[in-house]
């Protein structure tokens, strides 16, 4: 087994635990890729053809609709013993005439295929609308992409999480409607299990650092993104992002997600994979101290 790779996506934690030397201090033999390389990810490819085309790092995330399938068809195998919740949503011009989730009918909202924002905006307006009445566009690529789209003028609404979820609050786009979701870990290759352990054990730590001090770290957003945008953003006003949880992604949440993916037919019938919990999941929890807070 080669060196644990390690990159952040979209987040704060690995940032910290870089910082603070938690990797180290675990015994990690490691490598840190500051880009994860989906960033460049083409327009209308999501997270799922990611981890089919196969991912660097030894530990990679995903919304967990994406990640529960995706395991399922045997492309890596979903980290049971925690997942983490993503702030999101879908975000309109300050002077849009849509002011209410209901006015989004018909409206194209831009969205990454097969990703977060995708199943999350129907999550989050089926609600409010008919399924047949809920517009998603995926020809507006990854994240920042649409975010720069909506801030240019070019889309009429866009779902986005994490540091663009506040860079566009900031600016004084309006949230329409929240779309907060799950997002679930990929382990890929064939790690070695003790050094997973030692990951989420200096994720854990970065985890508490940034809920007791988040003003320390939030500067980190700036990393990942466009250098357009470096000279306007004001990471101080923004909030810790994405939060991990030390619980378990159980069988009820996997097939429950599994099955809400089918009934929608975000995939062809046919191609999600059986759906078993016990091929597509594993759990590396030693003992209950691995989810007490370090």
């Amino acid at each position: 087994m080669g060196r644990f790779v390690i990159s952040p996506h979209f987040r704060l934690q690995e940032w910290v635990a870089e910082e603070k030397g938690y990797f180290r201090a675990a015994g990690l033999d490691y490598e840190f890729r500051a880009v994860f390389h989906s960033h460049a990810t083409p327009d209308k490819v999501g997270a799922y053809t990611s981890f089919e085309k196969g991912r660097e790092t030894n530990v990679s995330c995903a919304c967990h609709w994406t990640v529960n399938v995706a395991a399922s068809k045997g492309h890596g195998k979903l980290y049971a013993d925690a997942y983490s919740i993503a702030p999101a949503g879908v975000f309109v011009p300050q002077d849009s005439p849509i002011r209410a989730p209901q006015d989004l009918k018909g409206v194209p909202i831009s969205v990454g295929h097969q990703s977060g924002s995708h199943y999350s905006t129907l999550q989050a307006l089926e609600q409010y609308l008919p399924r047949g009445e809920i517009q998603l566009s995926f020809a507006d690529g990854i994240l920042f992409s649409r975010m720069e789209k909506l801030i240019d003028g070019q889309v009429p609404a866009a779902a986005v999480f994490s540091g663009p979820y506040y860079f566009l609050e900031q600016l004084g786009f309006r949230k329409v409607l929240d779309t907060t979701f799950m997002i679930a870990a990929m382990l890929n290759g064939d790690p070695d299990p003790e050094d997973v352990r030692k990951y989420f054990r200096a994720l854990r730590q970065a985890q508490r650092d940034i809920d007791l001090r988040p003003e320390l770290y939030t500067h980190y957003y700036a990393k990942e993104f466009p250098p357009r945008f470096l000279g306007e953003i004001d990471t101080r006003r923004w909030g810790p992002g994405e939060r991990l949880v030390f619980e378990p992604y159980t069988r009820e949440v996997f097939e429950g997600s599994f099955e809400w993916i089918r009934a929608r037919e975000i995939f062809a019938p046919g191609t999600m994979g059986p759906g078993r919990y016990e091929d597509a999941c594993v759990s590396l929890v030693q003992g209950p101290d691995e989810r007490a807070p370090a």
